[in-house]
């Protein structure tokens, strides 16, 4: 299930309920090949698109998907994280004969396997939390960071009493100042997807690069606990801050890419950040809380308008029941908000909203 269908069938779910018969069980779901299957098939199509910027074999890849089980996410989960911990093997025979290049690229194989392992936890039985698959992946992705030339340099970037890990690509080691590009992920993207979608292209035709892990983002979320929020300019003026505190950055060429998500978060932020000179928004986001809200039944949208805190929670609960994989998807996309209360959540995504601005900046450009 991709992000523009997410929640689609699990608020259809608390519908279907509603209207079914006590005597009506629920549809089984259908089996499905790997590609045609909306979860499978998306994650199948990212980790071959890494493969361009050599952060994944294509040929392993496409062997995978023959041991993935249609409807099966256990052998889904199981599949991409054999691959990751047998990448990490390969990158850590290869360091230790000092075959730095090839080690890099194995420990990149192995970030975007355990980042793929990553999206199937929420509906494996095979392990209770995804704390140590994101470890697996937070190594890897580390090591090769370490082993690129020049290396990235690992930065903390102090966040309201904590702190925001960034990663910057220097083009080279010359300490020219440079335009700078900040790569913003969205609500699941890792540094990994960042790196082939942005930095792995932008390093050789000379821009100095930062992947930001912004609050609810990659280890700020897995290790820090901090999460989303809707005024993301916060987390971006102290990143531009400390970029302008590098000699090698150019104050006056920074730009702001964001990417799912980050849709949202980069025009919020560039409404009240004026430092920035340009941004991208991959998609644009205009509201949030549309793919959340769309598909809620009237009945269920009343109860959240009302304020009827434990009939919203249980009737979702209910209708989710019915559901495992929407279950799973919403879960997942309710741990960056840092909640597990569906009623909840459902206010704090109208905050990630173009219309809750002032009015100023009620409009994007």
């Amino acid at each position: 299930m991709d992000r523009r269908q997410f929640l689609a069938a699990g608020f259809a779910a608390p519908a279907a309920l509603a209207a079914q018969t006590a005597h009506e069980p629920a549809q089984a779901a259908t089996a499905v090949q790997p590609f045609s299957d909306p979860d499978f098939g998306y994650t199948a199509q990212v980790a071959l698109g890494a493969s361009y910027h050599r952060a994944g074999n294509p040929g392993k890849l496409l062997a995978l998907t023959a041991q993935i089980k249609p409807g099966d996410f256990d052998s889904a989960w199981r599949a991409y994280y054999d691959a990751g911990v047998q990448a990490r093997k390969q990158a850590e025979a290869a360091a230790a004969k000092r075959h730095m290049v090839s080690a890099r690229e194995a420990y990149l194989w192995a970030a975007e396997y355990f980042s793929c392992a990553l999206r199937f936890l929420d509906l494996s039985r095979e392990t209770e939390s995804p704390s140590p698959s994101w470890q697996q992946y937070a190594d890897c992705w580390s090591a090769a960071a370490s082993l690129f030339e020049p290396a990235a340099e690992r930065l903390e970037i102090p966040y309201e009493g904590s702190s925001l890990t960034a990663w910057f690509f220097p083009v080279d080691r010359s300490r020219r100042r440079r335009p700078l590009v900040i790569h913003n992920t969205g609500a699941d993207g890792l540094e990994i997807s960042m790196y082939v979608r942005g930095v792995a292209g932008a390093l050789p035709r000379g821009y100095n690069c930062l992947i930001l892990n912004g609050p609810g983002q990659c280890d700020s979320l897995w290790a820090k606990k901090l999460y989303f929020r809707p005024d993301w300019e916060k987390a971006i003026t102290p990143v531009v801050d400390a970029m302008l505190r590098r000699r090698d950055v150019d104050p006056k060429r920074i730009a702001l890419v964001g990417a799912s998500q980050g849709g949202y978060f980069v025009p919020r932020a560039l409404a009240f950040e004026r430092r920035i000179a340009a941004g991208v928004a991959d998609p644009g986001v205009w509201n949030v809380a549309d793919p959340w809200l769309r598909n809620l039944p009237k009945p269920v949208r009343e109860m959240l308008d009302a304020g009827k805190q434990t009939d919203f929670d249980r009737i979702v609960a209910k209708g989710m029941a019915t559901n495992p994989r929407a279950k799973a998807m919403v879960q997942m996309r309710m741990r960056p908000y840092g909640l597990t209360s569906y009623y909840e959540a459902f206010p704090r995504c109208r905050n990630t909203t173009w219309t809750m601005w002032p009015a100023r900046f009620a409009a994007p450009c």
